[in-house]
Order: structure tokens, then C-alpha cells, then sequence
């Protein structure tokens, strides 16, 4: 019954590493180029907010816009990337 047991606990941790698909290098340099097309949408935000002479009520609208727009594209990125992960290699 010991050997029963420890031969499925190590077919069921043997399973689970084949279930998971690596992502491709186009797929990781996808995901590298999305978080850098991230990184310089925030960096301009930022500058944007910073010089905002418009009033507060105002900025603060167009820092509200830009928080959900960068919110917005980072769940998209991540999603694609996620769905990648899932896929298999050989479609």
C-alpha cells in the first residue's frame, strides 16, 4: 500500500510539470517590448501630471484617466502573456 501511495504522489508531481508549457522567445520578447511600451506610457504620465497647470480639479481628472488607462494596458499585457504560458508549443 506504500509503494501504491508514493507511486502516485510521484506520477501526480511528474504530471504537473509536463502540464505547464513554456513560453517562446517571441513570446518573452513580446512581453519584454509590452512592459517597456508600460514603463515609457507611465514615465510620460508622470511628466504630464507634473506640469499640469490647469488646476487641481483638473489634474487631478487626467491623473484619475491616466491610472486607469495604464491599469487598463498592464491587464491586457498580462492576460496575453498568461494565455501564452497556457498554450502549447505546437499549434
Amino acid at each position: 500500500m506504500k509503494k501504491l501511495m508514493m507511486t502516485i504522489a510521484v506520477l501526480g508531481f511528474v504530471g504537473m510539470g509536463a502540464a505547464h508549457a513554456e513560453e517562446t522567445i517571441g513570446e518573452k520578447a513580446t512581453a519584454t517590448g509590452h512592459d517597456a511600451k508600460r514603463a515609457v506610457k507611465k514615465g510620460a504620465n508622470r511628466v504630464k501630471e507634473a506640469v499640469c497647470m490647469e488646476g487641481d480639479a483638473k489634474c487631478l481628472a487626467k491623473k484619475g484617466k491616466h491610472r486607469l488607462e495604464e491599469g487598463g494596458d498592464y491587464v491586457k499585457d498580462k492576460a496575453g502573456e498568461a494565455k501564452n504560458a497556457v498554450d502549447s508549443d505546437g499549434k
